[in-house]
């Protein structure tokens, strides 16, 4: 299957003075397939130590920081030559040692530059725990499940991502059922990789349940693992909580919903293990739309999201046949599963930071904000084509935003203050906010 991170690997390997490459994000979003294939793609040679399971490296790694030393060292286990100009070095698992980590500070700045990627399960659990991190001395790259494009391309629909892509309304309203249809499909089986690939594979959304179900109790037993002891307990009570707080109309995260006079206090390390470990999202509601946004994040109300909208479902217990159905899923949780999908879809674009605006004394509520180009850009989204927007429209008269979004059924269209993209299109967001406000490009149902 093709990831569109791959470009960003090619982009990184371009460079001249490029640092060591982490890739964060979650277990089994496909950091090591996509070290592995880029390796394969772009390298005459590949070397792979897995720090998890080769007692030799971790052995070495832990006794010296001496760079000529460990390349000697990896040339053994190997019996390999190492070209620095045709060699990629990959360090999976690398949390498990944690001098390994410290080691990237001293191959980048060793005279012979050797092209290095890493990754690791919960290696955002080991910088904050036990690791002496190289700061200035690395890169990162963010990993997150496959999104509806790359879900469309690997299902064998690469020509509807054209459609996407393109700028002719006339193909987006030909195709919109189909695309309607391949989306609801996308909210049962999600953007896991491995979980694509059986439903590409056997087509049976039952299989995508059990390996979804298999996939679940793979983090629940990171926790029990990885996690310390005196949180184990309330991480699972956060976790197990979120389809709960999601399934309400005000997704607003309620602690009382976890257990009866439960306090923020003894959650508060509970909930940041889950998002270094990069399981949930937290956004956070502002105070006030003005820059930088995250100057005014109220830190009493926030909302959490799950890594994968298909994970989402399976936990919740969701048949795919009911999601298949739309208008039989009830109103609520449709509105999760899409409020779901939306936010996941735009942290792998390139909005990774979001956050929401409620009014103090009013319901009015914008379900995320932007930043784009030194703009504060209002998102509302709608599960279906019921297209009032009071909250919306609340807030642009307030505010007067250079332009206001909505993100439901309907075409692509515009209403003057507002303009309207398709659920099915919400990956292409970026391309058409610089088309609307620096081209004031009208969109128009044909």
């Amino acid at each position: 299957m093709r990831r569109f991170r791959m470009d960003d690997l090619y982009a990184w390997k371009q460079k001249h003075d490029k640092l060591p490459l982490i890739l964060q994000g979650a277990r089994q979003v496909g950091k090591t397939w996509l070290m592995q294939e880029f390796g394969r793609q772009a390298y005459d040679q590949v070397v792979y130590v897995n720090f998890e399971n080769n007692e030799r490296m971790q052995a070495l790694f832990s006794r010296t920081l001496d760079i000529p030393t460990l390349i000697m060292g990896i040339e053994a286990e190997f019996s390999v030559s190492l070209q620095p100009e045709t060699v990629l070095i990959i360090f999976d698992e690398i949390q498990e040692v944690p001098k390994a980590i410290t080691s990237l500070k001293y191959f980048s700045e060793y005279p012979i530059a050797y092209d290095i990627i890493c990754a690791g399960s919960l290696l955002g659990i080991g910088m904050e725990e036990r690791i002496s991190f190289p700061v200035g001395k690395v890169s990162f790259l963010q990993v997150a499940p496959m999104n509806f494009e790359e879900f469309l391309e690997g299902i064998g629909e690469q020509k509807m991502v054209g459609v996407l892509r393109g700028d002719n309304p006339v193909l987006l309203e030909t195709f919109r059922e189909k695309l309607i249809q391949l989306l609801k499909v996308y909210l049962i089986v999600g953007g896991m990789p491995r979980v694509v690939s059986e439903y590409a594979d056997s087509g049976s959304l039952v299989q995508v349940r059990e390996l979804q179900a298999d996939l679940l109790r793979s983090f629940e037993l990171d926790f029990s693992k990885h996690a310390p002891n005196g949180e184990i307990p309330r991480i699972f009570q956060i976790w197990r909580s979120i389809p709960a707080q999601l399934a309400r109309e005000q997704r607003k995260f309620l602690y009382r919903l976890i257990q009866e006079g439960a306090r923020a206090k003894a959650y508060e390390k509970g909930l940041v293990w889950l998002q270094q470990a990069g399981i949930i999202r937290k956004i956070s509601r502002i105070t006030k739309p003005a820059l930088p946004l995250s100057a005014y994040e109220d830190p009493k109300a926030f909302k959490l999201f799950f890594l994968d909208v298909g994970l989402l479902g399976a936990m919740s217990g969701l048949p795919g046949k009911v999601i298949l159905d739309w208008d039989a899923l009830f109103q609520e949780f449709k509105g999760a599963l899409t409020e779901q999908y939306v936010i996941q879809e735009l942290g792998s674009t390139e909005f990774p930071a979001l956050w929401y605006w409620s009014a103090q004394r009013a319901p009015a509520e914008v379900d995320a904000l932007l930043e784009y180009e030194g703009s504060i850009i209002p998102l509302e989204i709608k599960a279906g084509e019921n297209l009032r927007s009071k909250s919306l429209k609340s807030y642009y008269d307030r505010y007067t935003p250079a332009v206001a979004v909505r993100a439901s059924l309907s075409d692509l269209r515009d209403e003057g203050w507002m303009f309207n993209i398709p659920l099915f299109a919400v990956s292409q967001l970026g391309r058409r906010l610089e088309k609307y406000i620096h081209h004031q490009e009208r969109y128009v149902t044909p």
